[in-house]
Parts: structure tokens; sequence; C-alpha cells
């Protein structure tokens, strides 16, 4: 059976990620260990991107970092362990169909459902140093639905916090459905939501590990910076001394021990902790060698691409998408009864 035959008969999913540079832990744990998991268990037609034109929704004013950092993504990817053999691995602007279908789903969507959108204000209230108030950065949402319904996939994989994302894109495809037909079938399926686990990982600060916040552990790296960032993490405001007693479930090392330590050293977590039998100099220490035990086969993986390698990957990849997306196009076009867009040289 060949590879386009067996792909038929799994479930499709599709998900992707803005390049915003090297990738870190909470990057990995939020989203790419799932990716590799569900690749992994091989059921499902597997499609991940790398968002770069979502990139222009905020970052339009300065887009020299776009492209290098698209790369670093890539990278990341291939370290993770996502196989392009066994995944679709590619970029959002080498796949043409990603410019069109926005415009034609962004005539149908309502405004008002693009307002209501949770991180439309909240992204604009935390980047108030950036002028937001453009048509791009208003229409990201039909942007991302269209990243979606261009592969109709069956179900997409996402963290709790996502699903209202997902729930327009359900929205837009059943307004596109209740206008448009394409024979006896609908055109853009709904997608499901695919509930991936996404465990609590705080940054060095205590609060989540994102990049705004500098306080990241990034998926590149060495073995001394992570020992390094470990040593001045935060712990539980509780054990000012030594002698003090903790609580691990208080405390931000303890939430990276529950994620990444075995169940042998949680438990010399908690015992140590709560008796002040250890000290958090060496809690830290148990927890960098987690850390660094999950980190060596990535970097592995990721020392093993060349710059070429990762361009050859990507354009294989766009190819494929670009391949179905043009099938999922045929039917939209076709449906809008729009003969003219398909004989422009396509």
């Amino acid at each position: 059976m060949s590879e386009t035959q067996t792909s038929l008969l799994r479930p499709r999913v599709l998900s992707g990620m803005r390049p915003t540079g090297k990738l870190h832990l909470g990057n990995y744990m939020g989203a790419l260990a799932n990716w590799v998991k569900l690749q992994d268990e091989d059921k499902y037609d597997c499609y991940f991107f790398i968002a770069d034109l979502h990139a222009l929704t905020t970052d339009y004013a300065d887009t020299s970092a776009i492209e290098p950092n698209t790369l670093e993504v890539a990278l990341d990817f291939l370290a993770a362990g996502l196989d392009p053999q066994r995944s679709t691995i590619f970029v959002q602007s080498q796949v043409v169909q990603h410019f069109e279908l926005p415009l034609l789903l962004g005539m149908i969507t309502p405004l008002g459902w693009l307002e209501r959108v949770p991180s439309y204000k909240e992204m604009q209230e935390n980047l108030a140093n950036k002028d937001l108030t453009t048509f791009g950065f208003l229409g990201y949402p039909v942007l991302m639905a269209s990243d979606i319904l261009l592969y109709q996939p069956q179900f997409v994989p996402v963290g709790q916090d996502q699903q209202a994302h997902v729930e327009l894109t359900r929205e837009i495809a059943r307004r596109f459905n209740q206008f448009y037909k394409f024979g006896e079938h609908e055109v853009l399926p709904e997608p499901k939501v695919l509930l991936t686990p996404s465990p609590k990982l705080p940054g060095t600060d205590g609060r989540k590990m994102s990049k705004s916040y500098g306080n990241t552990i990034q998926m590149t790296d060495p073995e001394p910076v992570v020992r390094q960032k470990l040593k001045t993490m935060v712990t539980d405001p509780a054990r000012v001394r030594r002698t003090d007693k903790g609580d691990p479930d208080k405390c931000p090392v303890g939430d990276l021990h529950k994620v990444f330590s075995s169940s042998d050293t949680l438990a010399k977590v908690y015992d140590g902790c709560r008796s002040a039998g250890i000290g958090c100099i060496e809690c830290k220490g148990w927890a960098a060698d987690a850390l660094v035990q999950i980190l060596k086969p990535i970097q592995e993986r990721r020392a093993s691409y060349s710059a070429p390698q990762v361009l050859e990957i990507l354009e294989d990849g766009s190819h494929r998408a670009r391949a179905r997306a043009e099938q999922t196009m045929e039917e939209v076009r076709s449906a809008m009864h729009l003969p003219f867009a398909s004989a422009n040289g396509r």
C-alpha cells in the first residue's frame, strides 16, 4: 500500500507554531512532545507547520527575524523527534493557498466574531508598545481558521486554553457550508479538538515559562547553562533558611520535578523538603539532572541536521502540503462558483 493510500485511512491532525526563535521547554512540553507522540502512535496523518505569516500580525514593522527564526523552529521540530518521513513539516508562506483561503473566508466572517476572540484585547494590552489596530491583527483568527481548514483535518491537537480558536474555526466552517455546497458533501468539515496534556511548567522566576518574561530554559541550552539557571530559580518562599521546612507543591522547582523527575527522585524531594532534610541547592541539582537527561538526545538530534538538510525537508514538506491544500481549494472555488480563479495558471 502506498504512503498516500495509507494516509487516507488515518484521521488527519494539524497544528502549527509561530517562529519566535529557538524554542524552550514550555514549547516542548506544551506542544512538541505531544505532536511527536501523535506521530509515533502511527494512527494519524500528521501535518505540522511553522506559521511565519502569523508573525506579520504583530511584527510587521520589522520582519528581519522571521527567516532565521523559522529555521531555528524547524530545527527544534526535528530535534524534538518529528520525522519528515512520517509527518508533513512545512512553512506556511511556502503554500500559496494560505494566502487565498483567508481572503475568501474573510468575506463571510462577521466582524463581531473577530472582536470577541479572547486574545484580541489581551494581546493589545500585553503588546501596548505595538500598534495592533490593523486589519491583519483583527483578522488573524480567519488566517488561523484557514490554516486548519485547508487540510480538512479531523482533529486539531491543542491545550485547553486554545479551544476557543478551534471553536471559531468550526463556526466559520459551518457558515461556509451553509452558503456553499460541493456536490452532496460539505467542503469544510468542522474539525474536533484533540485535547493534549499541557503540564504546569514554570520559568525560573516562578511565572509561566515565556520568552516575554525572560525566564526560559531553551531546548538548546547546554548543561552548564541549565544548571546555572536552576541555581537562580525561585523556590518555596517559606524556606528562608536551610532549616525551614518547605512544600514542593508550593515551589516552582517542585513543579519541574513533577514533570521531569523519576518517582524515586520525586519521593526524595517530598520527604527531604518537608522535613528540611535537604536544601534548595541540592533539590535544584536533582532537577537539573533530570532536565539535562531530557535535553541531551534532543540536542544530539539537532546537531545532526545541517542548514541545507533543513531547507530540503521544508521544501519537500511544503510541496506535499501544497498538493493537499490545492485539493481543498478546488472544492472551495467550485462551491463558490469561482471558475476563473482556478484557471489562472494553476
